[in-house]
């Protein structure tokens, strides 16, 4: 039989809540500083994406400008803890063609 002990499985999982996560720096994995987590958008039950603020010094200021942040897709998150770390290919690509 085995005894339940309340944390004991969060404490195994190393799970987080996503309130854990506003504010969290946001790094790619090349090691970029990509912007801070402001929120989490969800569908039912399920992370859909994270909403990153551009921040001064980010690479995101770097490439929007003025635009405030982007939608990262939740597939492109590769790792949560301290820290969370996405997929390069987060960066938004730009053109001058596309002005």
């Amino acid at each position: 039989m085995f005894k339940y002990v309340p944390g004991l499985a969060r404490a195994m999982l190393k799970l987080k809540r996503i309130s854990e996560a506003y504010d969290m720096k946001c790094f790619t994995d090349t090691g970029d500083y990509f912007g801070d987590i402001e929120e989490a958008i969800l569908t039912q039950s399920k992370v859909f994406g994270w909403r990153v603020r551009a921040t001064k010094n980010s690479v995101l200021a770097k490439y929007l400008g003025s635009a405030k942040g982007v939608i990262v897709p939740h597939q492109l998150v590769k790792s949560v803890g301290d820290i969370m770390i996405i997929s390069k290919s987060a960066i938004p690509s730009y053109s001058p063609e596309a002005e």
